[in-house]
């Protein structure tokens, strides 16, 4: 098995709406991200892609990492570059 792993979206069986709560919130965009972030859909929407929806979508994705991991955090769970752990 790979060091990336996809096992929300596999179990989750709760509603998959937003703006109902928080919790329902939190599990949607887990359940949008983790699909929009499959092979199969990426190898399609990428290419598709404005030059400027590529970089709103790395901003948005860097400012998160900044604004909620430290530096350790972001090196063992997004960056994954410590494999002795």
């Amino acid at each position: 098995m790979g060091i990336h792993s996809h096992l929300f979206i596999e179990t989750y069986t709760g509603p998959v709406a937003f703006g109902f709560d928080r919790q329902t919130d939190e599990n949607t965009v887990i359940y949008y991200l983790q699909k929009f972030s499959d092979d199969a859909v990426m190898e399609q929407v990428i290419p598709k892609a404005s030059d400027t929806d590529l970089e709103e979508i790395f901003n948005l994705i860097s400012r998160m990492l900044k604004k909620n991991l430290s530096e350790t955090e972001y090196h063992r769970l997004f960056l994954k570059d410590n494999p002795h752990e």
